[in-house]
């Protein structure tokens, strides 16, 4: 799947680009199941919503259930004062997760598959484990920023292994929200892990080193059907959605099990539900 040119750009700079890795086709089955699952959802069920600011303070036991679930999550800026949401409920849910890849036959088809496996073997991991998954709506004009994080600090091994794989399923670009990474910034340290003790989860600051700015920090604009691929400890970010487009995007948090997994991340399988790979 990957030349050698490709896979040295991922050893320099921490990410690929893959363009046309996903067809119209299969994106459109995908939305169309992501929009079945919205107009299923009652808000009444939770007005849960998902930042990445102050995240310690917004976990709440509906956000830990959705580690082996499928739960939707509001726009920190969805609600009016009010109380009441400032547009349709399908314009303000911020995203879908986190185990649609194995509870649901339409994401399970579009995260697994030969070709997904050929790049992650290529990447490196030996044993693929899927964790989660996410559908993320970057809503029109309120989706949320996404601050500067690593996805190690939420997925630790031992050695850390983690590789994000990212879906646009629609064209991101800088108007809408797209993603923004530091090239080389994966030989940076951890700078932050998230920690769960039963129903409590904290974030243990590990480096004091600051997160990139714009005089480092590359933009990843692409257009729709493009898999960009991300080392786990590889800076990344999103600006807020301030556009009347949407910037729909499917993610997947995937670590080798040949590498030790953190007993003291917040997903966790057991084995009546247990973790799988590509195939």
């Amino acid at each position: 799947m990957l030349n050698q040119e490709q896979l040295d750009r991922y050893q320099q700079d921490g990410y690929i680009v893959i363009p046309d890795f996903k067809s119209p086709a299969q994106i459109a089955a995908l939305r169309q199941r992501a929009a079945e699952i919205v107009d299923a959802f009652d808000p009444a069920q939770s007005r849960s919503i998902f930042t990445t600011r102050e995240q310690d303070k917004h976990i709440d036991h509906y956000f830990l259930d959705s580690a082996t679930r499928m739960h939707c999550f509001f726009e920190e800026e969805a609600f009016g004062e009010d109380g009441q949401l400032r547009q349709a409920k399908a314009l303000s849910i911020n995203k879908i997760g986190h185990a649609m890849h194995d509870l649901d036959p339409v994401f399970s088809a579009f995260s697994r598959g030969p070709e997904l496996a050929a790049v992650a073997r290529q990447l490196g991991l030996q044993k693929p484990e899927i964790w989660q998954s996410m559908y993320i709506f970057k809503q029109p004009g309120i989706g949320g920023e996404v601050r500067w994080h690593q996805d190690a600090t939420y997925f630790e091994t031992d050695p850390v292994t983690v590789t994000t794989f990212w879906f646009a399923l629609e064209d991101a670009s800088l108007e809408n929200g797209c993603l923004w990474a530091e090239p080389g910034g994966h030989r940076t340290p951890l700078r932050e892990r998230f920690v769960r003790e039963g129903d409590h989860v904290r974030t243990e600051k590990l480096s004091d080193l600051p997160w990139p700015d714009d005089s480092t920090a590359v933009p990843l604009e692409v257009r729709a059907g493009s898999l960009v691929c991300f080392h786990g400890l590889l800076p990344h970010y999103s600006a807020p959605n301030r556009s009347p487009v949407s910037r729909h995007a499917y993610t997947l948090h995937v670590t080798d099990g040949a590498s030790q997994y953190s007993p003291a991340n917040w997903i966790q399988r057991g084995a009546e539900f247990p973790v799988r790979g590509f195939e």
